[in-house]
């Protein structure tokens, strides 16, 4: 198995060597990531649909102006964006857009634009046609684990003439992520008995017992102060994503709203979105543990807020990122208006399976809805320091993508009560990709400090650290098939912050102040540091290490800590 995919690896080396002149390589990786092996060599009429990124106009001075604008301390904070000026920073040049329009036609092919600023093109075409426009071998390679395939290169070349025209092709040395996916199912968990203490201190902060272990909307009201009355907001709005056929039971949320939210209607819905062929059958065996809890908890928490259910389909455009990148331009694409404040997403994948080029096209985009005032938050994965779920891994820690992203909110977990304590599984770490932003340097720098020589060479010590907070993540409590059961995971924690904060955007509306929008500039500075409760126990074992430790300040297990929803509304002046 080793010795065909070094094989393989060399006759793309030579190919990619004996490249013509005006061709230059545009993006390359030493081998499949770790899980997949070479397959053999599809037909040449298999159909593929690529994604072209052109060089946008000036994307860093839009991100320059979003971390303004989302600064508490800049007098121009919360001004957000509209559309247009969003447009103006990230449309190509009109000289980049027929260059590459140019070069396609000459190849017999018709892009079409699939963003509204025109900086994402798709095309269709033959495996065979692709080996001769990008100057490469496309290849079969299988994921044994899974029983999945995948049509990849790891090379591909574009004309020398459109050098700083295009800036990525996807998919072509980009892989997916066959572990991605649902929520773990827990088993019981068994109730301790509570010392003395721990019963007093549950008492005090009037939290049910129960809480302990076992979390359902009543615990996250108690532990985090969240209010139980109607958001009063006509336009606040709270978006969750869907993917990978995962379908929310409006019949689950009726049992769900029923058993654990007996003060509000049991025929509170939700709306529905749909792209990409999407949709949200409602059969039994329908029903999505991912997007039930995500469902159950953004309407069992924000109470009162309208929530889109966002389902996006298998007919991507972005190859086998899976939609993440047509979500964001379809909501981009929306009235101001329509387009939800809030966005919780609990998929994710491991870094190493995204080239920089497509990682960092991806931020992109998660700066320009952060600069039309969304808040985009991750669940930051359930692998610990092993990546989005447990993996093997060798010499270092797997970073976890899109958390890895600087304009993006990233949600680790906790567990308990009594105090709260890292999950081990929240995943957090250092990107590999994309620098400390300087909106986090120094609690980073603080935490690398304290941490002296732990796990050293293991991860990257300038990367952006994440995850930037956290929540409850242990034994939710959720309806699914009509049976109520438990489940764990980051995937858990995301919604429940996304709702707190739809709800602080219901109040600043009310008061007629700008929503939150990119949180992260927010949670850093020391209003918003002041409003979370530091967790400093726990730890995230991984890779035959015990991880990071949670420490005094930032960490990467649960960043800089959980909600508090009385004290965000004293940083946010309410």
């Amino acid at each position: 198995m080793v010795r065909t995919v070094f094989v393989f690896v060399s006759l793309l080396a030579a190919l990619v060597a004996a490249v013509p002149h005006p061709f230059v390589v545009h993006e390359a990786i030493n081998g499949a990531p770790e899980g997949f092996v070479h397959a053999g060599t599809p037909s040449p009429d298999t159909e593929l649909t690529f994604r072209i990124g052109l060089v946008q106009n000036n994307i860093a001075g839009l991100q320059e102006k979003l971390l303004v604008i989302s600064d508490p301390a800049s007098a121009t904070y919360g001004q957000w964006m509209s559309t247009e000026e969003i447009v103006e920073f990230t449309k190509p040049s009109a000289a980049t857009d027929a260059a590459v329009k140019e070069w396609l036609a000459e190849n017999g092919l018709t892009a079409a634009t699939t963003s509204i600023a025109g900086d994402w093109l798709s095309i269709t075409t033959t495996v065979g046609k692709a080996n001769t426009l990008f100057n490469t071998k496309f290849q079969s390679f299988a994921h044994p684990e899974t029983g999945k395939s995948f049509i990849r290169t790891l090379a591909y070349s574009i004309p020398a003439s459109l050098q700083g025209a295009v800036e990525v092709v996807h998919p072509t040395v980009t892989f997916p992520n066959p572990l991605g996916g649902v929520p773990r199912l827990t088993a019981s968990i068994g109730k301790r008995e509570l010392n003395a203490l721990e019963k007093k201190d549950l008492e005090r902060r009037a939290i049910p017992a129960s809480c302990a272990t076992t979390i359902t909307p009543a615990c996250i009201q108690a532990i985090y102060g969240v209010p139980t009355t109607k958001a009063t907001s006509s336009t606040v709005k709270l978006g969750v994503s869907g993917f990978i056929d995962q379908f929310a039971q409006t019949a689950d949320l009726k049992s769900f709203l029923t058993k654990f939210r007996t003060d509000i209607s049991s025929s509170t819905t939700f709306a529905l979105q749909t792209l990409d062929g999407g949709s949200n059958p409602q059969g039994r065996n329908d029903a999505g543990i991912e997007a039930n809890l995500d469902i159950e908890y953004t309407i069992g928490i924000a109470t009162g807020v309208p929530v889109t259910f966002i389902s996006v389909g298998e007919n991507t455009k972005d190859g086998d990122l899976g939609g993440f990148l047509d979500i964001i331009n379809f909501i981009q694409g929306e009235a101001a208006a329509s387009r939800p404040q809030v966005l919780t997403t609990s998929y994710g994948q491991n870094e190493n399976t995204v080239t920089r080029a497509m990682a960092n096209s991806l931020c992109n985009a998660y700066s320009t809805l952060g600069a039309a005032g969304v808040s985009i938050l991750f669940a930051s994965g359930d692998g610990g320091v092993a990546g989005s779920q447990t993996s093997s891994c060798s010499a270092s820690f797997l970073p976890t993508f899109p958390s890895g992203c600087p304009f993006m909110t990233s949600v680790g977990a906790t567990q308990g009560t009594s105090p709260e304590t890292a999950a081990s599984f929240s995943s957090g770490g250092f990107s590999n990709f994309f620098a400390q932003p300087s909106y986090q340097s120094a609690q980073v720098k603080s935490y690398l400090t304290a941490l002296g020589s732990t796990n050293a060479g293991k991860f990257n010590t300038s990367g952006r650290g994440f995850p930037d907070v956290a929540a409850q993540g242990v034994n939710f409590q959720i309806v699914d098939g009509g049976q109520t059961g438990g489940v764990d995971g980051t995937s858990c924690a995301s919604p429940t912050f996304a709702a707190i904060i739809s709800l602080v955007n219901d109040r600043l509306i009310a008061a007629g102040k700008p929503v939150l929008g990119f949180l992260n500039p927010f949670l850093y500075s020391s209003a918003g540091t002041a409003a979370l409760t530091d967790i400093t126990t726990g730890d995230n074992p991984g890779c035959g290490t015990n991880g990071f430790p949670a420490k005094a300040g930032w960490d990467p297990v649960t960043g800089l800590g959980t909600p508090n929803f009385a004290k965000l509304l004293t940083a946010v002046g309410l």
